[in-house]
Parts: C-alpha cells; structure tokens; sequence
C-alpha cells in the first residue's frame, strides 16, 4: 500500500465519520462567516473565536466555496 492511497483513506473516513468536536449547522455557518473571514484575513485565531466553524467548512461543499469566495474577495479589497 502506498503513502498516497492510505492518506486517501484516512481523508475519506474522516468524511464520513465527521469532526471529533463541535460543528456548526449551515445557518450558524452563514451567520458567523463574515466576522470568521474577518478574522483569517486580520492574522487571528478565527478558530478558537468560532469553534466548530473549520469542521463544518471542511465537510461542506456549498459553504467551503462561500468561505473560499468570501475570503477571497476580501483580500483583494484590502490590497
């Protein structure tokens, strides 16, 4: 077995049995995304201000892309 297929293994049984700790819903994602963004972008820990923000991001599609594009519209505004 290679060091590539294990790692695609472990990622995806991390998928499917979810974060170990808190995670928020997709309203409480919503909610909390621009004040998280906000964070990122100042060189916070937006991690520990919004627990369970990065585990609902890393096991949903819809709102890693708003995340991504939000944040990345925020970078460039403040370039």
């Amino acid at each position: 077995m290679n060091a590539d297929a294990d790692a695609g293994r472990k990622a995806l049984l991390g998928r499917l049995l979810g974060p170990a700790g808190p995670e928020l819903t997709c309203d409480e994602c919503f909610a909390q995304l621009d004040r998280y963004v906000d964070l990122e972008v100042a060189g916070a820990d937006a991690d520990a201000a919004i627990p369970g923000l990065r585990a609902h991001l890393e096991g949903c599609p819809a709102c890693r892309e708003d995340h991504e594009s939000l944040l990345e519209y925020v970078r460039a505004e403040r370039s």
